[in-house]
């Protein structure tokens, strides 16, 4: 009954990223022209590239090197690791062009108002001691399982 109800939450979990991505095209189609499609097709091609040639070589090779220091890390510690740093790689992403933009200029000052490149320093920040914390709670609250099933 667990693999039925993990199947059907997989499946529920596939057609709503479906339906939103259908939802998303239809919306850019109608809304915007040609050039702008052009423009968010090849922004999205070079996410895809950069997440293949970039983020998941870089989240591998800290995998390994996890792997082969001195001291065995655990499984939930890798995971919890790789999981930060695939989400502060997916939010730089969205960071990133608004360093660009901010670059160029705009006629408005209060349309890209803020120092971007600073918020990405402390979104990093963040994130590093947000999984600090995550792993030294981890590490506690998986201790005591073991000395009991001891």
């Amino acid at each position: 009954m667990r693999i039925d109800s993990l199947r059907l939450a997989r499946s529920i979990l596939i057609a709503v990223g479906v339906l939103g991505i259908a939802l998303g095209a239809v919306v850019l189609v109608m809304k915007q022209d040609l050039p702008a499609i052009v423009s968010v097709a090849l922004w999205m091609l070079g996410a895809i590239i950069l997440h293949d040639a970039v983020i998941s070589p870089i989240v591998f090779v800290i995998g390994v090197l996890a792997r082969r220091a001195g001291r065995r890390i655990s499984t939930g510690v890798l995971a919890i690791v790789q999981g930060a740093i695939v989400v502060g790689c997916l939010l730089m992403l969205l960071i990133v062009p608004e360093i660009y933009a901010k670059t160029l200029g705009t006629a408005n000052d209060t349309v890209l108002p803020f120092d971007y490149a600073a918020r990405l320093g402390f979104l990093w920040l963040g994130m590093i001691v947000l999984t600090a914390i995550v792993v030294v709670l981890y590490l506690r609250l998986s201790r005591p399982r073991a000395a009991q099933s001891a």
